[in-house]
């Protein structure tokens, strides 16, 4: 077993050329979860609201725009997708769309922000959206363990790297 705890080197020192910087030094879980991505693994990052893990979703879309693939970020309500639309377009540019039930802006853009419910609807429906698709990142992946969604999780590990985001919630002492 790996061990966790111990911190690691700063992310230049980790990787000959990362896809992305930051101005401030990365926690340990933020480069470990950073190794996997640059490593082709499926990760899971369960951690506390504010915590970080959107800068481990933006190093997965750096990677992917670098190799000139294509990355689905998914949320489960609109107002988040609208909002991380807005936050990458700032990060990223112009190669940012999306796609939710009433709005498409820049659907060929290779970095995609879009409810989870859409693709589902684009895998089941085999879209031609998903081609070249090399991550997906499921954010309040909670979200989408129904039973409608099952079927998308198993789609998506079996035919791409995933990154999965996820809150832990903490019960008010006072």
């Amino acid at each position: 077993m790996e061990d966790t705890a111990t911190p690691l080197p700063t992310l230049t020192k980790l990787i000959q050329n990362p896809a992305l910087n930051w101005d401030f030094e990365l926690d340990t879980f933020q480069k470990r979860a950073i190794l996997c991505l640059e490593n082709n693994k499926t990760v899971f990052v369960s951690a506390h609201t504010s915590s970080g893990k959107t800068v481990i979703a933006e190093y997965a879309c750096a990677i992917c725009l670098r190799r000139g693939s294509r990355v689905i970020y998914t949320s489960p309500v609109k107002a988040l997708s609208n909002q991380k639309f807005h936050d990458f377009r700032e990060r990223f540019g112009e190669n940012v769309g999306l796609i939710t039930g009433d709005i498409k802006l820049a659907q060929e853009a290779s970095l995609l922000v879009m409810t989870t419910e859409i693709l589902y609807n684009m895998l089941c429906n085999a879209s031609e959206i998903i081609k070249n698709l090399e991550i997906v990142i499921l954010d309040e992946v909670s979200y989408c363990l129904s039973f409608t969604y099952q079927g998308c999780l198993i789609k998506l590990f079996c035919h791409n790297y995933v990154l999965l985001l996820n809150y832990i919630s903490v019960k008010n002492s006072g």
